[in-house]
């Protein structure tokens, strides 16, 4: 199993970053973005995970090359919400299918509390069967269902909320 590294990312990592997700949204499975975001879209994001207290953590592999990334979100922006995100999980295409969602996800589990959260919650599309198995076999359960609440080329798709106390 080849070995991963993680550090917090940089302005010179946003464009593979950018690329990296945008290569998830021609399968209508990841994200509700229906056509490709251009890195000066992602600019105010990327300041807000790197001058705020969420990060956004770039995976590497044992070449330097970036296989995924990780970002926490603030939840709902309250402040009895501070303990509280929203984890997302980006992976490049090549590297889907083996296993490393898995080991991604759970260094994020473990590493939580350093960023003083103390649960995280995932916003699945419904019909996204393989982030969910994901994230049920790490011991997230159901918490809320939005039915319907997207339309995606003329289909409503509904949202799974998963959440997991990690403290």
């Amino acid at each position: 199993m080849e070995k991963l590294y993680y550090r917090n990312a940089q302005l010179e990592d946003l464009e593979q970053i950018v690329a990296i997700y945008n290569t998830t949204i021609a399968s209508r499975m990841v994200t509700a973005d229906t056509e490709p975001v251009k890195k000066a879209d992602r600019m105010q994001w990327f300041e807000q995970h790197t001058h705020g207290i969420r990060p956004l953590i770039v995976v590497e592999n044992t070449e330097n090359v970036m296989v995924g990334w990780i970002s926490f979100q603030s939840f709902y922006g309250r402040p009895a919400y501070n303990h509280t995100a929203e984890i997302s999980i980006y992976l490049d295409e090549t590297q889907r299918g083996k296993g490393l969602g898995k080991r991604v996800l759970q260094y994020a589990i473990d590493h939580a509390t350093k960023y003083e959260i103390t649960t995280l919650l995932g916003f699945i599309f419904s019909h996204n069967l393989p982030s969910l198995r994901l994230f049920y076999s790490l011991g997230f359960e159901d918490w809320g269902l939005l039915p319907n609440v997207a339309v995606l080329d003329g289909i409503e798709r509904s949202l799974t909320i998963v959440g997991r106390k990690i403290v």
